[in-house]
């Protein structure tokens, strides 16, 4: 009998310390992101600004209806390539089903800019028009589709929303070539039940000790005129990130006084230093697992009931995948 209390003496010990030390380890993660509030603003230049201004650009596809009498609890906004209408349909027919969760209302929509100028080009485009003509969740403006462009993507999809579809409680800027257990995401991390959305709320997985490269051959390179400072503030991995709506239109408002960077998950980390606004280090108290994984993590079905993401996954597996973990609320 006391071999037994000892044992569960010793369980609950463990428990309290493992809590104890995820509390402090988030709390200092939060403290971090604050480092910069209030700092004196100063526009940046012109030339610089219109890089990013979603002013500057024009929308080539839009649904301007696809919020309108909708107040949408979650919105998926994916970015994507013109040329991948694989991964469009992959994630249509899997985690971005609109009426996965009942009584929830969900939008999926795709951000794209414009394919290469050449006769290839043209009929990607011509297929993405008639794609979006089929599914009306294609989203496009007339700046150049690719990597160095994605904080200009990305500044447009929170222009979108702010303007848009600013009533919504959450939004997720999510890959395509991610698993999203929208089940756990919306029951657990943000429940619909709590009344009121939070605000001035952000999650993901933080990195809190990014740095920037200063080798030229990195496909990550940030000479120090871009910018100087030897770390970066804490901010998400742009693999996949939740956030409260209202935070839409306050860094789109901040991107007026932070010079543009390609790297787009540091861009808004910057955005929201500006803001005052600490990113939030989500995870499972029982595994002591972020809940958004950013790396390649074996498919399990039960472990990934209890994850919100996890990256690394092309259409074809993420379509055989998902039809297993279909299972997941019966067997785990």
């Amino acid at each position: 009998m006391f071999e037994v209390w000892s044992c569960k003496r010793t369980l609950i010990k463990c428990f309290f310390l493992a809590a104890l030390l995820t509390f402090f380890v988030g709390f200092f993660l939060n403290r971090r992101g604050h480092a910069k509030a209030g700092q004196s603003l100063h526009p940046v230049d012109k030339e610089f600004y219109a890089v990013i201004s979603p002013s500057t650009y024009k929308y080539v596809l839009n649904q301007p209806e696809k919020c309108k009498g909708r107040h949408p609890f979650l919105v998926l906004m994916v970015p994507v390539a013109p040329k991948d209408r694989s991964s469009r349909d992959a994630v249509r027919k899997t985690w971005g089903q609109e009426d996965s969760i009942p009584n929830v209302d969900i939008l999926r929509l795709f951000f794209a800019g414009l394919p290469p100028g050449d006769w290839g080009g043209v009929h990607i485009q011509s297929d993405l028009e008639k794609e979006s003509q089929e599914h009306r969740d294609i989203i496009q403006m007339d700046f150049l589709d690719s990597y160095g462009n994605l904080t200009v993507k990305t500044m447009m999809m929170m222009h979108w929303l702010a303007s848009q579809c600013g009533h919504a409680s959450y939004a997720m800027k999510v890959d395509a070539d991610i698993f999203l257990n929208v089940h756990y995401l919306v029951q657990h991390l943000l429940d619909p039940t709590a009344g009121t959305a939070r605000r001035g709320f952000i999650t993901g997985s933080v990195i809190a000790d990014g740095r920037p490269r200063r080798n030229r051959n990195s496909k990550w390179h940030i000479p120090e005129e871009v910018f100087p400072e030897d770390s970066y503030p804490p901010y998400v991995s742009g693999a996949g990130y939740v956030f409260s709506t209202d935070l839409a239109g306050k860094i789109s408002w901040a991107s007026r006084f932070v010079r543009p960077l390609p790297l787009e998950d540091v861009y808004v980390g910057l955005c929201l230093r500006l803001l005052g606004v600490r990113p939030v280090y989500s995870y499972s108290l029982a595994s002591m697992r972020s809940l958004f994984v950013v790396g390649n993590l074996e498919y399990r079905r039960c472990a990934y009931s209890q994850l919100v993401l996890v990256n690394g996954f092309p259409p074809h597996r993420l379509l055989r995948v998902w039809h297993d973990f279909q299972k997941a609320p019966f067997t785990c």
